[in-house]
């Protein structure tokens, strides 16, 4: 009997979507502005944020699914998910010394990186399992 080895991305996953949510909130959020008006960088974070939660909602539930069909869907939807990285979905502020593209964007882009690779490989250990069963 085979171990569930496509269940392994998942985790990996779930730990990174709840680093990126969690960091955006905290020790990777965007610039705040001295007036405290909310720029692009601010509403970049939101997206981010809610990103990270549907990544780690999916990788819960691929974690949690029995059927391989299923879990392999939700791999190729979160490898479409994790492309949606800081600059793409909603622009950041100009000035490259900001902290949104100092600090923000690298380490968003580099978890969404490995969210985007751990789902591909899903995808791959989800798709052998059921073409075994053909």
């Amino acid at each position: 009997m085979m171990k569930k080895h496509s269940t392994i991305p998942a985790v990996i996953i779930a730990l990174s979507a709840l680093t990126a949510a969690a960091g955006s909130q905290s020790f990777l959020r965007p610039c705040v502005h001295e007036d405290g008006s909310f720029g692009a960088c601010h509403w970049a974070g939101q997206a981010l944020f809610g990103l990270a939660l549907l990544m780690g909602a999916e990788a819960v539930i691929a974690a949690a699914w029995k059927n391989e069909s299923i879990r392999k869907g939700l791999y190729i939807a979160m490898v479409l998910t994790a492309i949606l990285v800081p600059g793409t979905l909603i622009g950041l502020c100009g000035m490259a010394t900001m902290r949104c593209r100092a600090l923000m964007r690298p380490a968003m882009t580099i978890l969404f990186a490995v969210m985007g690779i751990a789902s591909a490989a899903g995808i791959y250990l989800s798709g052998e399992r059921t073409a075994g069963r053909q």
